[in-house]
Order: structure tokens, then sequence, then C-alpha cells
């Protein structure tokens, strides 16, 4: 009996829009990379901001805003991808594994440059929220942090690793 007739398609229309997207294992667009990397960054700066803004409007010292800062980027950048792949109709404990599995070595790269570059400012970790030191460090950080996480993203989205496990719920 020929079942030909009965192919849904998923298994050939996932193999093309994976060489479409560059989500391929043969590597990612730079493209993709950005997607994925600015999807990275939007999470995480809503989470460094609102931390730096908390822990400094409240005179905490440098390591318990830096600590809330980081806390608060991993919380908001895992929301972004665990939001979207609920809706897409993952369980929680499945939506929480693909979470942490295509967004934790992104928001590690990211947060580990930001704020590195934060500690290493002259006078911006003792900056007031209106002081324009304090946001340019944070702003300069985010965008050195983007030039050095995309890479890191294309190389894992190539691999079919970071956010190319998301790609599967889109």
């Amino acid at each position: 009996m020929d079942h030909s007739a009965h192919h849904t398609g998923t298994a050939h229309d996932h193999a093309e829009h994976q060489a479409h997207s560059g989500h391929g294992l043969g590597g990612a667009s730079w493209g993709t990379a950005a997607k994925a990397t600015l999807h990275c960054l939007t999470g995480c700066a809503i989470g460094e901001i609102l931390g730096m803004a908390i822990g400094t409007a409240l005179m905490w010292g440098n390591i318990q805003t830096m600590i809330l800062a980081i806390a608060l980027a991993f919380i908001f950048g895992y929301s972004f991808t665990l939001f979207a792949v609920r809706r897409a109709g993952l369980d929680w404990k499945s939506a929480v594994k693909v979470a942490l599995a295509a967004d934790t070595v992104s928001i590690a790269v990211m947060e580990l440059v930001d704020n590195g570059i934060i500690a290493l400012t002259p006078g911006a970790m003792d900056a007031q929220l209106s002081d324009a030191l304090f946001w340019t460090a944070l702003l300069g950080g985010f965008a050195v942090a983007f030039v050095i996480t995309m890479p890191v993203n294309k190389w894992m989205i190539g691999r079919g690793k970071g956010h190319a496990v998301v790609h599967a719920y889109h």
C-alpha cells in the first residue's frame, strides 16, 4: 500500500524552513544571529535597567545592585522565551527547559560583558540615575555586549543550539 499521499509534510517543511532561516546545522546567517541577540538583549536590558535603577534609587551598595540587576536580566531574558513557547502550546515544564537551553549562554555572555564594562568604567558604579555617566556606561555596555554576543549566538544556532531550540516553536 502506498502511503506517500498521506505525507503531512512536517519533516519536509521543517527542513525547508531550516535552510531558509539559517537555523540548519550548516551555519546560521548573521541576520538570524542578530535577531536572536536582539531578542536576548531586550530581555536583559529591561531587567538590567530595572535592577540598576532600583538598587541605585534605594542607595544599595554596588554588589547588591549588580546582583539584583543580573538576576532581573536573567528573569526577563528567560521570560521572553518562556512566554513565547507557552503561547506555542508547550506545558510549563517543557517551556522552562526550552528557555534555559535557548538563552542561558547568550544571557550569561551578555551579562558578563555588560557588567564588566560598567564595573571597569571609572565612576559608573557610583553614578546616580540622574548622571549621564550612569546611562552612558549602561547603554555602552549593552552595545558592546551585543557585538560580542552575536557571534556566540551565530555559532550556537548554526549547531542547533541556543535560539535554534526555540525556533521549532515559532
